[in-house]
C-alpha cells in the first residue's frame, strides 16, 4: 500500500510536468479568443464568455477518467515513456489548427497507435514482420483505450444542452445571410497509467497482463485531450447533437469489441484501429453531406423572425425563448424583421407577449415583464447580415 501511494503522489505531479497539459490551456484560450472575436463581427456583442468551448465537461472528465483509470490498473497495461511521448506529440500535431475536429480518440489514439506500429520497421528495415511486437509495445492497450474513449466522446456530444451551441452568420448557397451552430468542446480526461520502472510490483499471476517486460511498475497521471467540432447549418441543433452522439457510441462499441479480441489475437488491435480512423472519417462525411444537401435551418422565415442565438443571463434568456424557434407576433403585430420586432417592443410598454412558433411549427405564447433600457438589450440574435458588415455598409454610405 505504501508503495502505491508514493507512486501515485509521484504519478500527480507527472501530470503538471507533460506538454499536453499546457498546450490543451494554450488551444483553448486561442480557440476562445478567435469565437469570441467571431461573435462580435456577426452580433456586435460577445456571446458567451472565455473558455466555455470547456463548459459542463469537467465533471464528466473526472468521473470518465475515474473509471478508465481503473480498468487500466485492474486489467494491468503498462504503457512506455515512449508511448505517452508520441500521445503527447499528436495532440499537438492534431490541434494546431485549434479547430478541435482531429481531437476524438480515433484520431489520437491511431496515430499514435500507427507511429508505433511502423517505426520499428522503418527504422530497422525489416523484411518479416514480428507481430510479437504488438505485445512488447502495448499496442492492445492502446486500441481498448480507443474503444473507451470513443464512449467518453459520444458523451460529452449527447450532454451539450440546446443553449449551449456557438451561434454564427454565413452566407447560403443562394447569397442569403443564414445561421448556423458550431457543436465545439474540448476538455482534458486525467488517466492513471502504468508506466516501467516504480515501486508497484504483481500482486497476482496473471498481473500485469500487457506488460512490457518490467519486473517493477510506476504511475503517471496525463492530460488525455478530447474535442470535436461540427456544424448544425441544414440541421436542426438538437436533431444533430442526437445524430452523432448516436452514430459515436455505434462506432465506439465496434472497436472496443475488435479491440477487445486484439487482445488475445494482435492482428485485430491493428483492425480496431484501422477501423476507428476510417469509421469516424466515414461518420464525419456522411453527417457533413447530409447537413451540406440539407435546407438552411437557420435561414429567414416566412412568417417571422429565426432565433439564432440567446445571450446568457439576458432578458431573451429570461423569457425562455429557445435558439431555432420563430418569433412571428409581438403584443398583436407581425414582425418579419428586426426593425419591424424591436419597433413592436417599444409600443408593448413594460409587459409583453410573444407568440412563437417552435421547432415544430407549434404556436406557443410567450409572456413577461421588461425593465427599462430592456427593449434594445434583450438579447436575441436573429439570421441577418452580420452586425460589422451592416455597420461598414452605412459608415461608406454615410
Amino acid at each position: 500500500m505504501e508503495a502505491w501511494l508514493i507512486e501515485l503522489a509521484k504519478g500527480i505531479g507527472k501530470f503538471f510536468l507533460n506538454p499536453a497539459l499546457y498546450w490543451f490551456l494554450f488551444i483553448l484560450t486561442m480557440a476562445s479568443y478567435f469565437r469570441i472575436k467571431r461573435e462580435r463581427y456577426d452580433f456586435g456583442i460577445k456571446i458567451y464568455p472565455k473558455f466555455m468551448e470547456w463548459h459542463r465537461t469537467w465533471l464528466v472528465s473526472l468521473i470518465s477518467g475515474i473509471l478508465i483509470s481503473a480498468v487500466i490498473i485492474g486489467t494491468g497495461m503498462v504503457f512506455s515513456y515512449e508511448t505517452l511521448l508520441v500521445l503527447a506529440l499528436s495532440f499537438v500535431v492534431l490541434s494546431i489548427s485549434t479547430r478541435f475536429t482531429l481531437l476524438s480518440p480515433s484520431y489520437t489514439l491511431g496515430l499514435t497507435f500507427l507511429i508505433l506500429f511502423f517505426a520499428p520497421y522503418l527504422i530497422d528495415m525489416q523484411g518479416v514482420i514480428d507481430y510479437s511486437l504488438l505485445y512488447e509495445s502495448s499496442l492492445p492497450a492502446l486500441a481498448v483505450l480507443a474503444g473507451l474513449l470513443l464512449f467518453v466522446e459520444s458523451l460529452f456530444i449527447k450532454r451539450i444542452e440546446k443553449q449551449d451551441t456557438f451561434p454564427r452568420i454565413t452566407l447560403s448557397d443562394r447569397g442569403v445571410w443564414v445561421g448556423e451552430q458550431q457543436i465545439k468542446r474540448l476538455t482534458v480526461v486525467p488517466l492513471l497509467m502504468l508506466v516501467p520502472e516504480g515501486l508497484i510490483t504483481s500482486f497476482a499471476p496473471w498481473w500485469p497482463y500487457l506488460s512490457i517486460g518490467e519486473s517493477s511498475l510506476g504511475l503517471a497521471l496525463i492530460p488525455f485531450l478530447i474535442g470535436f467540432n461540427y456544424k448544425a447549418k441544414g440541421h436542426f441543433h438538437q436533431d444533430a447533437i442526437y445524430k452523432l452522439a448516436k452514430a459515436n457510441t455505434f462506432l465506439a462499441i465496434g472497436i472496443l469489441l475488435i479491440a477487445v479480441g486484439g487482445v488475445f489475437i494482435p492482428y485485430l488491435s491493428l483492425a480496431a484501429i484501422i477501423l476507428a480512423i476510417i469509421g469516424k472519417e466515414y461518420l464525419n462525411y456522411r453527417y457533413r453531406e447530409g447537413d451540406r444537401l440539407r435546407r438552411p435551418y437557420y435561414q429567414p422565415h416566412a412568417k417571422g423572425l429565426r432565433v439564432v442565438g440567446v445571450l446568457p443571463g439576458s432578458p431573451a434568456d429570461r423569457l425562455e425563448i429557445e435558439t431555432g424557434e420563430v418569433i412571428y407576433r409581438v403584443g398583436g403585430k407581425n414582425v418579419r424583421t428586426s426593425q419591424a420586432f424591436y419597433e413592436a417592443l417599444q409600443g408593448s410598454g413594460a409587459y409583453i407577449k410573444m407568440e412563437v412558433l417552435n421547432h415544430e411549427e407549434e404556436v406557443r405564447f410567450v409572456q413577461g415583464s421588461l425593465y427599462e433600457g430592456e427593449h434594445h438589450s434583450l438579447g436575441f440574435q436573429f439570421a441577418e447580415e452580420p452586425f460589422k458588415a451592416r455597420r461598414e455598409k452605412n459608415t461608406n454610405a454615410s
